[in-house]
């Protein structure tokens, strides 16, 4: 079986680009920038006052002078101020030519039309052009997910457009006679089918667009058909059926359907029984059926997969040790990924492991912060000691 990071390493090689596409930078929120953001024109595109006071030459100061005038923000081409002069001025307002110091109006005293200024700087309170932003500077490098700050700079910059990946079309198909509608009262043996809502939740998430084919039952002919017809999306992402029981169909179903498998089952608990495998431009994900399993199989393959497809320079989750209060204990042959909460002390993360972790406790999932690995050759974490995490609350 491969380790997980063998199984990751696999699918972020495998899996292709999506094509790029322009969009609103209103509607653009989330998504992963294709090109870099350079720019077009300075920021700021004028000089500007950083304070309400009064604009002056620094080689006036200190003294006495005649204000002028007033100058608000939004006014245009301000008549250039004369030596041994000052005009008042707003925040944002532009710093007329021969002035080059901004004396805050609390360090003021006006007298009628003359003010007295104390000494300052040349240049205080002047934001000049292109301070913060020059022509020519990188910006916003491709790979990254737009934001609020990215958001608000690419429109000072005047980009009404943005170039970014198209969002990944992901098929959703559960397998399994036991799974119901979420409207039906489930009869013994049966269970809603409460995975496929998680699942579409984190593939939105990660920046695709969902769509839920159903349940299929346990049947070969069935399985195969709704694979076919899931294959027209850019990922296929079926649940439970991926094991070798009698009842199990979907490996067999998959390469009816055409897709070759690259792999079958990873050495981790949860999530044992993980394929992965291509049908032309669609990725295929077989994921288990135990709603913990296919969350934790999101979170390490799938996720990764759809945001490599859209060009992201950061396709997982970040990492940190985390301190175990209580130790861990598990047999040598498989990593087991822990689900637990997080407290910050300090420099340090507090791990509290879920005390429910088999693969069917979905209360588990609430309030999960981390996915706590225990390397397949690993039987102890002793009390106090560390261990690498994903970290499930950072982007």
């Amino acid at each position: 079986m491969l380790s997980i990071h063998d199984a990751s390493a696999r699918i972020q090689a495998a899996v292709g680009r999506l094509p790029t596409e322009a969009v609103a930078l209103r509607a653009a929120d989330g998504r992963i920038l294709a090109e870099p953001i350079v720019a077009g024109r300075p920021l700021p595109g004028f000089a500007n006052s950083a304070m309400d006071g009064f604009a002056v030459r620094a080689a006036d100061l200190p003294g006495t002078l005649p204000v002028v005038g007033a100058i608000a923000a939004g006014a245009r081409a301000p008549a250039e101020l004369a030596p041994g002069t000052a005009v008042r001025i707003m925040t944002g307002a532009p710093v007329p030519a021969g002035a080059d110091t901004i004396v805050m109006f609390e360090d003021a005293t006006a007298d009628g039309d003359r003010v007295t200024l104390p000494a300052a700087r040349r240049g205080d309170h002047v934001r000049a052009i292109g301070e913060d932003v020059a022509i020519g500077e990188l910006v916003v490098a491709a790979g990254v997910a737009l934001g609020p700050g990215e958001l608000t700079v690419a429109a000072a910059l005047g980009c009404a457009t943005v170039p970014v990946a198209r969002r990944p079309r992901v098929a959703i198909l559960s397998t399994g006679d036991e799974l119901v509608a979420i409207d039906a009262a489930p009869a013994p043996g049966q269970l809603v089918d409460s995975s496929s809502y998680g699942l579409a939740a984190a593939v939105r998430a990660a920046g695709g667009e969902p769509t839920y084919l159903g349940v299929v039952a346990d049947d070969r002919a069935a399985t195969i058909a709704a694979i076919t017809a899931a294959l027209t999306a850019d990922v296929v992402v079926t649940t439970g059926g991926v094991s070798a029981g009698d009842h199990d169909h979907v490996r067999d179903a998959l390469a009816a359907a055409g897709v070759t498998l690259d792999f079958w089952k990873v050495a981790m608990k949860p999530g044992k029984p993980f394929a992965f495998g291509r049908a032309g431009a669609t990725a295929v994900f077989a994921l288990p059926g135990n709603p913990v399993s296919s969350f934790t199989a999101f979170e390490l393959f799938v996720r990764p997969a759809l945001l490599a497809m859209q060009g992201a320079a950061r396709t997982t989750r970040p990492r940190a040790p985390v301190v175990l209060p209580d130790g861990y204990r598990k047999p040598a042959g498989r990593a087991h990924v822990v689900r637990a909460a997080l407290t910050r002390d300090g420099a340090r993360l507090i791990a509290t492991p879920h005390a429910k972790q088999g693969s069917a406790m979905q209360s588990s999932l609430v309030g999960c912060d981390a996915l706590i690995e225990i390397a397949a050759d690993v039987t102890a974490i002793e009390p106090g000691a560390t261990a690498p995490a994903w970290l499930l609350g950072a982007a």
